[in-house]
């Protein structure tokens, strides 16, 4: 329940972001990629608590 909320706003801040002015577009860029690397982060440690659970 807590990644899905962190998820979530990742995914509301992507959509904000593209009504912003080109010039500050650029940097919200940036922004967005690092959102975007930290899901990614917060997915892989979801997958492992899974299977450290199914593992025991």
């Amino acid at each position: 329940l807590l990644f899905t909320a962190f998820f979530f706003s990742g995914l509301m801040q992507l959509s904000m972001a593209q009504d912003k002015p080109a010039t500050v577009a650029a940097t919200a860029r940036v922004i967005d990629a690092k959102g975007i690397d930290q899901a990614i982060a917060y997915l892989l440690m979801f997958a492992a608590l899974f299977v450290t659970y199914f593992a025991h």
